[in-house]
C-alpha cells in the first residue's frame, strides 16, 4: 500500500527578505514621490508663467489703446493757472507720462465727455495706471489707480518727433519758430516706444503709432 505524502511545512519570509522588500518599496515610493512633486512644481511654474504673460499682454493692450487714441486736447492746470499739454512726459518725474485720450467708453450713458485724462507711474516694480473722472481735474480731484503690471525692474518711454528723432521727454524743449503756444500744447508724437524690463523675460519693446 502507498503511503500518503507527508505535507511540507509552510515556509515564511525571513527577516532579511522582509527588510529587502521594505527597502525596495521605500526606494520606489521615493522615486514616485519625487516625480509627483516635480510635476506639481512644473505645473505651478507653468501657471505662474501663464498668469504673468496674460498680465503683460493686458498691460500692453491698455497702453496701446491709450497712446493710439491720444487726443490733441490740453487740460487746465489743477490750480487753475495756465494749461498742461495734451501729452506731458518726463523720465525724472512721477507720473512719468500724462495724456488725454479719446474713445473713453460710456456704457451707462453718464454725463461726461469721451475724452479721458490718463497717467502712468512706476513705483516699487509696479506699473500703475491712473485716470480721472473729469477731464480738467482740480487739486481736490483724486485719480483712480490700477496696478497694471508687476515684477518689473524698469520702464522706459520714448517719443518720436517730426524730425524722426526719439525723445525721452515731451513736448520738445522748444515749440519752434512757426508754432504758436496753443499748437505747442497740442503737439503729439508720431509714435511712442514702450520698453518694459521684466524679471522673467528681459526687455520687451513695443512701438505704438499715433494717428495724425
Amino acid at each position: 500500500m502507498r503511503r500518503a505524502p507527508t505535507p511540507r511545512p509552510v515556509r515564511g519570509f525571513t527577516l532579511i527578505e522582509m527588510l529587502v522588500a521594505i527597502f525596495i518599496a521605500a526606494i520606489m515610493f521615493a522615486i514616485g514621490y519625487g516625480v509627483i512633486m516635480q510635476s506639481l512644481r512644473a505645473r505651478k511654474a507653468i501657471r505662474a508663467d501663464q498668469h504673468q504673460l496674460l498680465a503683460l499682454q493686458n498691460a500692453l493692450r491698455v497702453m496701446e489703446q491709450d497712446f493710439v487714441q491720444l487726443a490733441p486736447r490740453p487740460i487746465r492746470s489743477p490750480n487753475g493757472q495756465g494749461w498742461q499739454p495734451a501729452l506731458e512726459a518726463s523720465p525724472s518725474t512721477q507720473p512719468m507720462v500724462m495724456l488725454t485720450r479719446d474713445g473713453w467708453s460710456n456704457p451707462l450713458g453718464l454725463q461726461r465727455p469721451e475724452l479721458e485724462r490718463v497717467a502712468y507711474e512706476f513705483k516699487k516694480g509696479t506699473l500703475i495706471r491712473l485716470h480721472w473722472n473729469v477731464l480738467d481735474p482740480t487739486l481736490s480731484d483724486k485719480p483712480i489707480k490700477r496696478n497694471l503690471l508687476e515684477h518689473l525692474t524698469g520702464v522706459q518711454l520714448r517719443y518720436l518727433n517730426l524730425d524722426r528723432q526719439w525723445l525721452t521727454a515731451w513736448p520738445p524743449p522748444t515749440p519752434g519758430a512757426q508754432a504758436t503756444l496753443d499748437a505747442y500744447y497740442r503737439m503729439r508724437p508720431l509714435a511712442v516706444e514702450v520698453t518694459l524690463d521684466t524679471r522673467r523675460w528681459g526687455k520687451i519693446v513695443r512701438i505704438f503709432g499715433v494717428p495724425g
